[in-house]
């Protein structure tokens, strides 16, 4: 098609195993730069909303409390850094400067006594502007918070003392900034190894594609003998060349069928056509002056004639019912009635031919089905058995109430059967059994495909039931009305 973009199955499966990677990797990153970070400082501020508040009420319990030192503020401080090694926690006067823990009782060396002026300013000025004595949590930058809290004097001083404890997070932030790069060397390595391992297992999968190609293309140049079945890794596969397996064989059935019908066409056509010309010669010959010879000659034109005329007729309703064509007329009907009167066109055999019809029909029984074609279906199985009944020329047609609301209508004759592995092929057209059989009703060859194809337009169940040297018997089932 004009303008149609195709692309291969390799190349979509490849892409679509490098997106899938690439959408991984963006989460991951989303997760790790946003959501995980995000959970670090929600956890982070419950962390040191959970100490400060601790130390607040207990430095506030010893503020109060008489007779207690200096050294016991710093001891207790010294402790909860002990059990908390990321904080720093002072008591600051309201110019800054720092009165636990004194100079003298920091809890380590390296432990700074006092804070940062600029930042004491902004934790206080937030500590004001929230209009609360304690649990305000400042972020100063990206590695450290502070959770500031007022004392108020209750010893009739004027200015009041402040909670300061810094809460680091530097160890944290190198682990996340060593985390995105590791993310960074990762998503090089993913990337890798999804384009290597998407190309190899689209190469996988592509390869009994591939191969149903190639052997799709050798069967439709006729070669019927290509096998899609193989040694398939994946149970998918393993079917769809089973069912191409299966349509291989149906369409070298329809090749084959269709040469024959070809070639008994060609045959059936030919035949009459010949005869029809012999006669015709004869009589411009031999006896155009013999009444007789030439009321014989002319009456084998007319049986030719009727027989090319039944041939041509039969191709073309068989090819319109098949085509969708010749579209069903249904109307409910008395099938008991409808029986007899096809029977009827059978007489001239039991008053001329010596057969004998054995009529086992029950009374009013209906139905729903186009009525000018069922009379085919129901012709052609009767002139069947009549062409394949046995010695005794004996011929039993039912019609039944069966169960599940059905009507059975069968055909039975006495002929030798049909042979189980011809069962399945009775109904192809042109089918020619292996017996010998008198045919003296006019047959064309196509009578049981036309019976199959007009019952299958109904959705009417159908069959045979044959057994070698006794017979067969041929059914239909009607939906009762």
């Amino acid at each position: 098609m004009k303008g149609k973009r195709l692309r291969s199955i390799n190349f979509i499966l490849w892409i679509s195993f490098l997106a899938f990677a690439a959408f991984i990797l963006i989460m991951t990153w989303v997760f790790q730069t946003t959501l995980l970070r995000q959970f670090f400082i929600s956890e982070v501020k419950a962390d040191l909303e959970d100490i400060g508040g601790n130390v607040y009420r207990r430095i506030s319990e010893l503020m109060r409390a008489p007779n207690v030192a200096d050294d016991g503020i710093d001891v207790y401080i010294a402790l909860e850094q002990y059990n908390n090694p990321s904080v720093n926690i002072y008591v600051l006067d309201e110019s800054g400067d720092c009165l636990y823990p004194t100079e003298m009782n920091a809890p380590s060396e390296d432990y700074n006594v006092g804070v940062d002026q600029d930042v004491f300013n902004v934790v206080f000025e937030e500590l004001c502007n929230a209009g609360t004595d304690k649990g305000v949590i400042v972020r100063i930058d990206d590695g450290n918070y502070v959770y500031s809290a007022r004392f108020t004097r209750t010893d009739g001083q004027s200015s009041d003392n402040y909670l300061y404890i810094n809460y680091s997070t530097e160890l944290s932030e190198s682990a996340f900034s060593m985390m995105e790069k590791e993310l960074i060397v990762i998503a090089v390595v993913v990337v890798f190894v999804a384009l290597i391992i998407s190309a190899l297992l689209s190469m996988e999968l592509t390869r009994p594609i591939a191969r149903f190609t190639r052997a799709a293309r050798r069967m439709a140049k006729g070669d019927f003998t290509v096998d899609f079945k193989g040694e398939y890794t994946y149970a998918e596969m393993d079917a769809l060349a089973e069912t191409l397996d299966y349509a291989k064989e149906e369409i070298g059935k329809s090749d084959q069928l269709q040469k024959e019908v070809l070639a008994n066409v060609t045959h059936d056509l030919k035949t009459p056509l010949t005869m029809i010309k012999a006669y015709a010669s004869m009589i411009q010959e031999i006896s155009g002056d013999n009444p007789e010879k030439r009321a014989k000659h002319t009456q084998v034109i007319i049986d030719e004639s009727d027989r090319l005329t039944a041939l041509v007729n039969d191709i073309l309703n068989l090819s319109k019912i098949r085509s969708g064509m010749d579209s069903l007329k249904l109307q409910e009907f008395n099938l008991s009635e409808f029986i007899h009167t096809v029977l009827e066109r059978f007489d001239y055999l039991t008053e001329t031919k010596g057969y004998t019809l054995v009529r086992d029909i029950d009374d009013e029984l209906y139905t729903e089905a186009d009525t000018e074609k069922l009379e085919q279906v129901v012709y052609n199985l009767v002139g069947n058995a009549v062409n394949y009944t046995g010695e005794d020329k004996k011929i039993t047609v039912s019609l039944k109430k069966a169960e599940g609301g059905k009507i059975r209508f069968s055909v039975t004759d006495t002929g030798k059967g049909i042979p189980p592995d011809e069962i399945d092929t009775i109904w192809d057209r042109y089918y020619r059994s292996t017996e010998t059989h008198k045919r003296p009703i006019k047959g064309t060859g196509l009578g049981l495909s036309i019976v199959k194809t007009i019952l299958v337009k109904h959705g009417f169940e159908y069959g045979v039931e044959s057994e070698v040297g006794k017979g067969s018997t041929f059914y239909v089932l009607f939906p009762e009305k």
